[in-house]
């Protein structure tokens, strides 16, 4: 009898890449890291060289029913460069490649780049290539970032200590809860002609999901004020998993307070229009690209006066496993709940 194959549903998303990536040898001096990371890390002269690429596919990560072109080739540039960032590095060049259906127009695709340029031009990355070829199922982007970062000074998700502490921009949620509302309306819509969504008083989740930034803003800070990190990442699948990921590639353990998560008063609102628990949401909605990230105990009182900085918890042995404290002091099992892009709907 044949052995039963593998569902990818099984693996999910990073069980599939690590198992498709382990038997890949490292042949070149020239790779300082490789798959595992935010981005990989080539060494070249007097820099590294950081790659990160993103593939993004309609009718998974968004839905141009409620997603305007231009804002998603904005959002498409930002998330890659917020991988650059969370490697404590600076993106430089990007190339961009399509697939695209017949049912778009040379406009729809010109209104796509200028979201792409105008995220080039605030954070002065180069657009220098890319490929277009012919798609039957919708709009496909990939877009690959480059960046350099000054040897010995990247930061990868695996230097967390005990002891050190966690710290996150930002705030959490926002961006899954705008998601949520955009949902609804468009479901509110579905068949009713001339509908005008309510979105007032919602705009910072809605340009949260719609239209997010990446934190070079915090780089620059924690470079201004001496500060590097010991490990970090950008909270693209939720912070449940960003944490395990670090949890795992450090070989540590976590303990992150549940009245320390930084959450937004719209956030807030929303959670408790739609009956959800926000507790939840801030831990598993995901697309926030906020950077989580650790730092030695020695650097407490720094790290305190930082606007736009959050302490939510500290590093532990692996041994404790990791845990959100509630607010009555229960421990609660971290488990990753964000993004899979491989869950059976």
């Amino acid at each position: 009898m044949a052995e039963k194959e593998t569902e990818i549903s099984d693996l999910g998303e990073f069980g599939l890449i690590d198992r498709l990536t382990k038997d890949f040898p490292i042949s070149n001096p020239e790779t300082k890291l490789g798959v595992g990371d935010d981005a990989a890390i080539l060494t070249f002269g007097e820099k590294d060289v950081v790659v990160s690429t993103d593939l993004l596919l309609e009718g998974i990560h968004f839905d141009l029913r409620y997603v305007p072109l231009q804002h998603l080739g904005y959002k498409a540039a930002i998330v890659n460069f917020s991988d650059i960032y969370a490697m404590n590095a600076r993106p430089r060049q990007i190339t961009v490649s399509l697939g695209v259906s017949s049912r778009f127009t040379v406009e729809h695709i010109e209104t796509l780049y200028a979201g792409i340029r105008r995220a080039c031009e605030i954070y002065s990355v180069d657009m220098v290539g890319g490929d277009t070829s012919a798609s039957v199922t919708g709009l496909v982007i990939s877009i690959t970032c480059i960046g350099d970062v000054n040897k010995g000074e990247e930061v990868r998700r695996s230097g967390a200590k005990p002891t050190d502490v966690i710290c996150v921009s930002g705030d959490l949620g926002a961006a899954f809860m705008g998601l949520q509302l955009l949902e609804r309306e468009n479901s509110v819509a579905a068949g009713q002609k001339d509908f005008q969504p309510n979105f007032a008083g919602k705009e910072y989740i809605l340009e949260r999901q719609l239209k997010p930034e990446a934190r070079k803003d915090i780089i620059e800070l924690l470079h201004k004020e001496g500060i590097k990190p010991t490990s970090m990442i950008d909270v693209s699948d939720g912070l449940s998993s960003e944490l395990l990921h670090i949890c795992k590639a450090s070989n540590v353990g976590c303990r992150v307070y549940e009245d320390k998560l930084p959450i937004d008063y719209q956030t807030a609102l929303m959670a408790e229009e739609f009956n959800m628990n926000l507790v939840t949401a801030a831990m598993n909605g995901g697309e926030d690209y906020e950077l989580l990230f650790t730092v030695p105990l020695t650097d407490h009182e720094k790290i305190e006066k930082l606007q736009g900085v959050k302490m939510i918890g500290y590093v532990t042995k692996p041994e404790l496993g990791a845990a959100l404290v509630t607010r009555d002091g229960a421990e609660i099992p971290i488990k990753a709940q964000g993004w899979n892009a491989f869950n059976k709907v």
